[in-house]
C-alpha cells in the first residue's frame, strides 16, 4: 500500500515536466513565427518602395556595431534606409506624367524631348538607336512605321513632325545620298549639273541629267526644294563660259557676244536673242525657266 503511494508521487513531477516542455516548445515556435512575420513585413515594404521620402526600414543594430553590421541582440538604434522607386512605380509615373506636343524633327530630336513628347525612356532609346545605325526618317510616314510609335501617338504627333526638305541648290553630295534612289553616281551628277547651270531654277531640271528619269524624280520630289539661284550673268560672261551652260551651244555663245556688242543695253533681252535667231527654240524655252541677270 505504501509502495503504491510512493509510485504516484514519483509520477507527478514527470507530468509537470512534460507540460513545461510543451509550453517551452510553443514559446519557441511563437518566437520563430514572430521573427518570420517581421521579416516578411520588412521584405514587403522593401518590395513596394512607392514613397521613398516616407517609407523606410527600421533595423536593430548593436550600439557598438558599425552601420553595416548584421542585426544582433542587445541595445539597438534606428537605421533609416530610404528606398528608390521600383520599375513598377516608375512605369506608373511615366503613364501619369504630362505629355507635350511641339514641332520636332525625328531625325535630330533629343532623347529628353522624345520623352516630353510621350515616349518612355526605352522607346526614346530605340528611336535613337535606329538613327545611330544610319536609319533616317525621310517622310512622316516613315516615323509611323517605327515599332515603338503607336498609331494613336502618331495621330497626335503628325501635325508637329517637321522634316526639312533638302535644298538641291545647297546640299552637298553626302547629303544627297539621303534621297531614295540616289547613290554616289547620281549624287555626283546632281552637283556637277548644278555647277554647269550655276544653280537649279526648278527641281524638274534634275530630269535633264542622263538616266535621271521621271520615275526616279517622282520617288523624291516631295523630299526636295529649290532655293533661288544667283542670276545667271548671260550678258557679262565670256564666250567660253557661256558655251559651258547646258542650254547654250558654242555657236549660240558666239552669237550672244556679238549681239550684246552691237545692241543697246535695253535691247539685250531673251526675246531679243530669239527674234535675232541666235537661240534654238528648245534652248530658248529652257532658258525661260532660268533666272537671268539683267543688263547693268
Amino acid at each position: 500500500m505504501e509502495e503504491g503511494k510512493n509510485a504516484k508521487k514519483n509520477k507527478r513531477p514527470t507530468a509537470s515536466f512534460v507540460t513545461g516542455a510543451i509550453a517551452l516548445v510553443f514559446l519557441i515556435i511563437g518566437y520563430q513565427i514572430a521573427l518570420f512575420v517581421h521579416k516578411a513585413a520588412t521584405l514587403h515594404i522593401e518590395a513596394n518602395r512607392d514613397h521613398p521620402d516616407t517609407v523606410y526600414i527600421i533595423q536593430t543594430v548593436p550600439e557598438s556595431s558599425p552601420p553595416s553590421a548584421e542585426p544582433d541582440q542587445g541595445e539597438v538604434r534606428v537605421v533609416r534606409k530610404n528606398a528608390p522607386h521600383t520599375p513598377r512605380v516608375q512605369a506608373v509615373r511615366e503613364q501619369t506624367r504630362k505629355v507635350e506636343s511641339f514641332r520636332f524633327n525625328p531625325n535630330t530630336v533629343s532623347l529628353e524631348d522624345l520623352q516630353r513628347l510621350g515616349f518612355s525612356e526605352k522607346q526614346a532609346q530605340a528611336i535613337d538607336h535606329y538613327r545611330q545605325k544610319g536609319g533616317r526618317f525621310r517622310r512622316k510616314a516613315d516615323f509611323a512605321k517605327s515599332y515603338v510609335v503607336a498609331d494613336s501617338v502618331f495621330q497626335r504627333l503628325e501635325p508637329f513632325i517637321d522634316i526639312p526638305l533638302l535644298d538641291i541648290n545647297q546640299a552637298d553630295s553626302t547629303q544627297l545620298l539621303d534621297l531614295p534612289g540616289i547613290g554616289p553616281f547620281f549624287a555626283g551628277k546632281v552637283v556637277q549639273y548644278r555647277n554647269q547651270l550655276r544653280g537649279y531654277s526648278c527641281p524638274e531640271q534634275l530630269m535633264e541629267i542622263w538616266h535621271f528619269d521621271s520615275e526616279k524624280y517622282d520617288g523624291l520630289k516631295d523630299l526636295i526644294t529649290c532655293s533661288l539661284p544667283e542670276p545667271y550673268p548671260i550678258w557679262t560672261l565670256p564666250e567660253a563660259d557661256l558655251a559651258r551652260h547646258p542650254y547654250i551651244s558654242k555657236s549660240e555663245a558666239h552669237g550672244i557676244v556679238l549681239y550684246r556688242e552691237h545692241n543697246k543695253p535695253e535691247d539685250c533681252t531673251l526675246e531679243g536673242l530669239i527674234k535675232a535667231g541666235i537661240l534654238q527654240a528648245d534652248h530658248a524655252e529652257r532658258l525661260r525657266r532660268c533666272r537671268l541677270a539683267a543688263v547693268d
